[in-house]
Protein backbone atom coordinates (compact mmCIF):
# COMPACT_ATOMS: atom_id res chain seq x y z
CA UNK A 1 0.00 0.00 0.00
CA UNK A 2 2.77 2.11 1.18
CA UNK A 3 4.62 1.45 -2.58
CA UNK A 4 1.37 2.39 -4.21
CA UNK A 5 1.01 5.60 -2.74
CA UNK A 6 3.63 7.68 -4.48
CA UNK A 7 2.85 6.29 -7.61
CA UNK A 8 -1.12 7.05 -7.59
CA UNK A 9 0.70 10.86 -6.51
CA UNK A 10 2.91 10.80 -9.60
CA UNK A 11 0.10 9.85 -11.72
CA UNK A 12 -2.27 12.51 -10.14
CA UNK A 13 0.33 15.57 -10.66
CA UNK A 14 0.76 14.03 -14.36
CA UNK A 15 -2.92 13.96 -15.32
CA UNK A 16 -3.03 17.81 -13.36
CA UNK A 17 -0.62 18.69 -15.01
CA UNK A 18 -1.84 17.71 -18.59
CA UNK A 19 -5.45 18.96 -17.85
CA UNK A 20 -3.93 22.16 -16.53
CA UNK A 21 -2.07 22.76 -20.35
CA UNK A 22 -3.48 25.70 -21.75
CA UNK A 23 -5.52 25.35 -24.79
CA UNK A 24 -4.86 27.78 -27.28
CA UNK A 25 -7.10 31.00 -27.65
CA UNK A 26 -8.38 30.92 -31.24
CA UNK A 27 -6.80 32.21 -33.99
CA UNK A 28 -3.89 32.64 -31.84
CA UNK A 29 -0.39 32.02 -33.24
CA UNK A 30 1.27 32.91 -29.90
CA UNK A 31 0.59 35.05 -26.29
CA UNK A 32 3.31 37.69 -24.64
CA UNK A 33 2.26 37.81 -21.36
CA UNK A 34 -1.43 37.73 -22.01
CA UNK A 35 -1.22 39.49 -25.22
CA UNK A 36 -2.08 37.36 -28.32
CA UNK A 37 -0.42 37.39 -31.59
CA UNK A 38 -2.72 36.23 -33.86
CA UNK A 39 -2.55 33.86 -36.27
CA UNK A 40 -3.88 37.10 -39.22
CA UNK A 41 -0.91 39.53 -37.71
CA UNK A 42 1.32 36.56 -38.41
CA UNK A 43 0.06 35.58 -42.01
CA UNK A 44 0.16 39.65 -42.56
CA UNK A 45 4.25 39.82 -42.31
CA UNK A 46 4.56 36.55 -43.85
CA UNK A 47 2.73 37.79 -46.88
CA UNK A 48 4.75 41.29 -46.73
CA UNK A 49 7.73 39.76 -46.35
CA UNK A 50 7.70 36.34 -48.80
CA UNK A 51 4.86 37.92 -51.24
CA UNK A 52 6.21 35.86 -54.40
CA UNK A 53 6.30 32.03 -53.14
CA UNK A 54 9.83 30.77 -52.85
CA UNK A 55 10.50 28.10 -55.77
CA UNK A 56 10.71 24.57 -54.18
CA UNK A 57 8.42 25.41 -50.96
CA UNK A 58 6.63 22.95 -49.06
CA UNK A 59 4.41 23.11 -45.80
CA UNK A 60 7.68 22.63 -43.82
CA UNK A 61 9.89 25.72 -45.45
CA UNK A 62 6.79 27.81 -44.92
CA UNK A 63 6.21 26.60 -41.09
CA UNK A 64 9.74 27.13 -40.73
CA UNK A 65 9.16 30.97 -41.94
CA UNK A 66 6.75 31.79 -40.08
CA UNK A 67 8.27 30.18 -36.81
CA UNK A 68 11.38 33.06 -37.51
CA UNK A 69 9.09 35.51 -38.15
CA UNK A 70 6.80 34.63 -35.07
CA UNK A 71 10.10 34.62 -33.05
CA UNK A 72 10.82 38.58 -33.92
CA UNK A 73 6.84 39.49 -33.34
CA UNK A 74 7.34 37.73 -29.93
CA UNK A 75 10.42 40.07 -29.41
CA UNK A 76 8.75 43.04 -30.45
CA UNK A 77 5.93 42.98 -28.09
CA UNK A 78 8.02 42.18 -25.42
CA UNK A 79 9.78 45.30 -25.87
CA UNK A 80 6.40 47.46 -26.91
CA UNK A 81 4.71 46.40 -23.78
CA UNK A 82 7.56 47.26 -21.34
CA UNK A 83 8.18 50.37 -23.75
CA UNK A 84 4.24 51.12 -23.38
CA UNK A 85 4.98 50.81 -19.43
CA UNK A 86 8.01 53.45 -19.39
CA UNK A 87 5.75 55.89 -20.88
CA UNK A 88 7.82 55.73 -24.21
CA UNK A 89 4.86 54.91 -26.75
CA UNK A 90 5.66 56.85 -30.19
CA UNK A 91 2.98 59.83 -30.63
CA UNK A 92 1.61 60.91 -33.93
CA UNK A 93 4.07 63.47 -34.38
CA UNK A 94 6.90 60.47 -34.41
CA UNK A 95 5.26 58.47 -37.16
CA UNK A 96 3.82 61.34 -39.33
CA UNK A 97 7.80 62.84 -39.53
CA UNK A 98 8.98 58.69 -40.07
CA UNK A 99 6.71 58.81 -42.98
CA UNK A 100 7.38 61.86 -44.59
CA UNK A 101 11.47 61.07 -44.69
CA UNK A 102 10.45 57.39 -46.58
CA UNK A 103 8.32 59.03 -48.85
CA UNK A 104 10.72 61.89 -49.81
CA UNK A 105 12.78 59.71 -52.57
CA UNK A 106 9.47 58.97 -54.21
CA UNK A 107 6.46 60.34 -55.99
CA UNK A 108 3.05 59.82 -54.27
CA UNK A 109 2.48 57.04 -57.24
CA UNK A 110 6.03 55.17 -56.79
CA UNK A 111 5.35 55.24 -53.04
CA UNK A 112 2.03 53.39 -53.44
CA UNK A 113 3.58 50.92 -55.79
CA UNK A 114 6.14 49.93 -52.95
CA UNK A 115 3.38 49.80 -50.82
CA UNK A 116 1.26 47.77 -53.08
CA UNK A 117 4.61 45.14 -53.96
CA UNK A 118 4.67 44.51 -50.05
CA UNK A 119 1.24 43.79 -49.65
CA UNK A 120 0.77 47.27 -47.12
CA UNK A 121 -1.64 50.28 -47.37
CA UNK A 122 -0.33 53.29 -45.47
CA UNK A 123 -2.43 52.75 -42.23
CA UNK A 124 -0.17 49.06 -41.59
CA UNK A 125 2.83 51.30 -42.45
CA UNK A 126 2.18 53.47 -40.00
CA UNK A 127 1.12 50.97 -37.26
CA UNK A 128 4.22 49.35 -38.05
CA UNK A 129 6.57 52.50 -38.19
CA UNK A 130 4.73 53.76 -34.33
CA UNK A 131 5.48 49.81 -33.04
CA UNK A 132 9.34 50.13 -34.16
CA UNK A 133 9.28 53.89 -33.24
CA UNK A 134 8.15 52.77 -29.63
CA UNK A 135 10.81 50.04 -29.27
CA UNK A 136 13.61 52.44 -30.28
CA UNK A 137 12.43 54.54 -27.57
CA UNK A 138 12.96 51.92 -25.47
CA UNK A 139 16.34 51.16 -26.99
CA UNK A 140 18.07 54.14 -26.93
CA UNK A 141 16.89 54.88 -23.10
CA UNK A 142 17.89 51.34 -21.74
CA UNK A 143 20.56 50.67 -24.07
CA UNK A 144 22.41 52.92 -26.18
CA UNK A 145 22.14 56.49 -23.81
CA UNK A 146 23.87 54.11 -21.32
CA UNK A 147 26.76 52.98 -23.70
CA UNK A 148 29.95 54.37 -23.15
CA UNK A 149 33.74 54.26 -24.56
CA UNK A 150 36.95 55.30 -22.38
CA UNK A 151 39.99 56.96 -23.88
CA UNK A 152 41.68 53.78 -22.29
CA UNK A 153 39.11 51.78 -24.85
CA UNK A 154 39.87 53.37 -27.81
CA UNK A 155 44.01 53.75 -27.38
CA UNK A 156 43.91 50.10 -27.04
CA UNK A 157 41.98 48.96 -30.04
CA UNK A 158 44.65 51.22 -31.81
CA UNK A 159 47.46 49.80 -30.39
CA UNK A 160 46.02 46.22 -31.34
CA UNK A 161 45.10 46.57 -34.64
CA UNK A 162 47.11 49.74 -35.64
CA UNK A 163 48.26 47.73 -38.88
CA UNK A 164 44.89 48.26 -40.02
CA UNK A 165 45.39 52.17 -40.12
CA UNK A 166 48.80 51.98 -42.14
CA UNK A 167 46.96 52.03 -45.54
CA UNK A 168 49.60 51.50 -48.71
CA UNK A 169 46.02 52.47 -51.16
CA UNK A 170 42.87 53.89 -51.12
CA UNK A 171 40.58 51.41 -48.45
CA UNK A 172 37.37 51.35 -48.40
CA UNK A 173 35.65 49.85 -44.92
CA UNK A 174 32.87 48.08 -45.86
CA UNK A 175 30.53 45.33 -44.56
CA UNK A 176 28.06 42.94 -45.89
CA UNK A 177 25.29 40.93 -46.01
CA UNK A 178 25.34 37.39 -47.69
CA UNK A 179 22.98 34.88 -48.89
CA UNK A 180 24.02 31.87 -51.16
CA UNK A 181 21.47 29.49 -52.72
CA UNK A 182 23.03 26.23 -51.88
CA UNK A 183 22.24 24.41 -48.88
CA UNK A 184 25.49 24.42 -46.47
CA UNK A 185 25.99 23.19 -42.92
CA UNK A 186 28.88 25.07 -42.07
CA UNK A 187 26.82 28.16 -42.14
CA UNK A 188 25.86 29.75 -38.64
CA UNK A 189 23.83 33.08 -38.17
CA UNK A 190 22.05 33.75 -34.68
CA UNK A 191 18.70 33.07 -36.10
CA UNK A 192 20.42 30.09 -38.25
CA UNK A 193 18.71 30.88 -41.53
CA UNK A 194 19.71 29.47 -44.72
CA UNK A 195 18.27 29.60 -47.98
CA UNK A 196 18.34 26.17 -49.35
CA UNK A 197 18.17 27.68 -53.33
CA UNK A 198 17.91 29.79 -55.81
CA UNK A 199 14.36 30.90 -55.06
CA UNK A 200 14.79 31.33 -51.17
CA UNK A 201 18.01 33.01 -51.48
CA UNK A 202 16.11 35.64 -53.75
CA UNK A 203 13.29 35.95 -52.30
CA UNK A 204 15.66 36.24 -48.37
CA UNK A 205 17.81 38.87 -49.66
CA UNK A 206 14.78 41.13 -50.67
CA UNK A 207 13.13 40.60 -47.71
CA UNK A 208 16.89 41.77 -45.80
CA UNK A 209 16.95 44.87 -48.06
CA UNK A 210 13.27 45.69 -47.57
CA UNK A 211 13.66 45.65 -43.59
CA UNK A 212 16.76 47.80 -44.19
CA UNK A 213 14.85 50.60 -46.29
CA UNK A 214 12.45 49.98 -42.91
CA UNK A 215 15.21 51.47 -40.88
CA UNK A 216 16.18 48.22 -39.07
CA UNK A 217 20.09 47.98 -37.87
CA UNK A 218 22.95 46.17 -41.06
CA UNK A 219 24.88 44.98 -38.70
CA UNK A 220 21.94 43.55 -36.63
CA UNK A 221 20.70 42.08 -39.55
CA UNK A 222 23.77 40.52 -41.06
CA UNK A 223 24.40 39.06 -37.30
CA UNK A 224 21.08 37.22 -37.31
CA UNK A 225 20.22 36.35 -41.11
CA UNK A 226 24.18 36.73 -43.20
CA UNK A 227 25.55 33.38 -44.49
CA UNK A 228 29.08 34.83 -44.59
CA UNK A 229 30.78 32.42 -41.76
CA UNK A 230 33.76 34.81 -41.29
CA UNK A 231 31.65 38.22 -41.15
CA UNK A 232 28.59 37.43 -39.79
CA UNK A 233 29.35 37.10 -36.08
CA UNK A 234 30.89 40.73 -36.67
CA UNK A 235 27.90 42.24 -38.16
CA UNK A 236 28.97 41.80 -41.40
CA UNK A 237 32.13 43.90 -41.01
CA UNK A 238 34.48 43.35 -43.33
CA UNK A 239 37.21 45.27 -42.28
CA UNK A 240 39.21 47.39 -44.54
CA UNK A 241 39.38 46.03 -48.13
CA UNK A 242 41.81 47.63 -50.65
CA UNK A 243 40.28 48.82 -53.83
CA UNK A 244 42.90 46.87 -55.79
CA UNK A 245 40.98 43.57 -54.12
CA UNK A 246 37.21 45.47 -55.55
CA UNK A 247 39.17 45.50 -58.87
CA UNK A 248 40.49 42.14 -58.52
CA UNK A 249 37.75 40.60 -57.64
CA UNK A 250 35.49 42.61 -60.11
CA UNK A 251 35.65 45.77 -61.63
CA UNK A 252 31.94 46.53 -61.58
CA UNK A 253 32.13 45.63 -57.89
CA UNK A 254 34.70 48.17 -57.39
CA UNK A 255 32.87 50.88 -59.51
CA UNK A 256 29.83 49.82 -57.15
CA UNK A 257 31.18 50.02 -54.07
CA UNK A 258 33.32 53.16 -55.10
CA UNK A 259 30.28 54.55 -55.78
CA UNK A 260 28.77 54.49 -52.45
CA UNK A 261 29.03 57.54 -49.85
CA UNK A 262 30.00 56.79 -46.39
CA UNK A 263 26.75 55.18 -44.41
CA UNK A 264 25.01 54.05 -47.69
CA UNK A 265 24.12 50.78 -48.43
CA UNK A 266 24.04 49.06 -52.25
CA UNK A 267 20.75 47.36 -53.49
CA UNK A 268 21.30 43.34 -53.76
CA UNK A 269 23.81 42.38 -56.30
CA UNK A 270 24.51 39.26 -57.99
CA UNK A 271 27.71 37.80 -57.39
CA UNK A 272 29.06 33.85 -58.22
CA UNK A 273 28.31 33.37 -54.70
CA UNK A 274 25.60 34.28 -54.04
CA UNK A 275 23.29 37.47 -53.59
CA UNK A 276 25.51 40.65 -51.47
CA UNK A 277 23.61 44.05 -49.84
CA UNK A 278 27.09 46.09 -49.50
CA UNK A 279 27.09 48.91 -46.71
CA UNK A 280 30.25 51.59 -46.98
CA UNK A 281 31.04 52.53 -43.39
CA UNK A 282 33.78 54.78 -44.16
CA UNK A 283 36.56 55.75 -47.11
CA UNK A 284 40.36 56.08 -46.20
CA UNK A 285 43.36 57.56 -48.39
CA UNK A 286 46.74 55.28 -48.48
CA UNK A 287 49.26 56.21 -45.63
CA UNK A 288 49.48 55.47 -41.96
CA UNK A 289 46.64 56.74 -39.49
CA UNK A 290 47.56 58.28 -36.40
CA UNK A 291 45.61 58.02 -32.95
CA UNK A 292 44.69 61.45 -33.18
CA UNK A 293 43.10 61.45 -36.21
CA UNK A 294 39.55 62.43 -35.94
CA UNK A 295 38.58 59.61 -38.83
CA UNK A 296 40.77 56.99 -36.67
CA UNK A 297 38.98 57.82 -33.67
CA UNK A 298 35.40 57.96 -34.99
CA UNK A 299 36.16 54.85 -36.75
CA UNK A 300 37.26 53.30 -33.40
CA UNK A 301 34.63 54.60 -31.23
CA UNK A 302 32.08 53.22 -34.02
CA UNK A 303 33.07 50.03 -33.73
CA UNK A 304 33.31 49.70 -30.36
CA UNK A 305 29.67 51.13 -30.02
CA UNK A 306 28.27 48.82 -32.33
CA UNK A 307 29.94 45.67 -30.62
CA UNK A 308 28.80 46.73 -27.36
CA UNK A 309 25.33 47.77 -28.88
CA UNK A 310 24.84 44.22 -30.64
CA UNK A 311 26.01 42.64 -27.06
CA UNK A 312 23.80 44.47 -24.61
CA UNK A 313 20.40 44.40 -26.76
CA UNK A 314 20.95 40.60 -27.40
CA UNK A 315 21.44 40.10 -23.05
CA UNK A 316 18.68 42.73 -22.95
CA UNK A 317 16.33 41.00 -25.23
CA UNK A 318 17.29 37.70 -23.23
CA UNK A 319 16.40 39.38 -19.74
CA UNK A 320 13.18 40.89 -20.74
CA UNK A 321 11.82 37.47 -22.45
CA UNK A 322 13.02 35.97 -19.14
CA UNK A 323 10.33 38.05 -17.48
CA UNK A 324 7.60 37.78 -19.24
CA UNK A 325 5.06 34.85 -19.87
CA UNK A 326 5.18 33.44 -23.36
CA UNK A 327 3.47 30.71 -24.79
CA UNK A 328 4.81 29.90 -29.04
CA UNK A 329 1.31 28.07 -30.17
CA UNK A 330 2.83 27.46 -33.33
CA UNK A 331 5.51 26.00 -32.08
CA UNK A 332 3.49 23.73 -29.95
CA UNK A 333 1.18 23.05 -33.04
CA UNK A 334 4.25 22.05 -34.82
CA UNK A 335 5.47 19.50 -32.18
CA UNK A 336 2.67 17.90 -31.96
CA UNK A 337 1.85 17.49 -34.92
CA UNK A 338 5.04 15.75 -36.09
CA UNK A 339 4.98 12.19 -37.42
CA UNK A 340 1.29 12.53 -38.05
CA UNK A 341 1.76 13.21 -42.13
Amino acid sequence: MKRFLPILAAALTALTLTTCKRAAPAGAAAEVNGHAITEAELEKVYQTQFSQPVEGSNEDSVNSQKLDLLGSLITNEIMLQKAEKMGLTAVDADVEGELAKMKAPYTEEEFQKQLAERKLDVNDLKAQMRRQLTVDKLVNKEITSKITITDAEVANYYNVNKATFNLAEPTIHMAQILVTPAPDPEVRNLKNSKAQNEGEARTKIQDLFARLNGGEDFSMLAQNYSEDPKSAANGGDLGFVPESALEKASPELRKLVTSLQPGAISAPVKTDEGYRIFKVISKEPAGQRSLDDPRVLTSIRETLRNSKDQLLRAAYYEVERNNSKVVNYLAQRIVSNAGKR
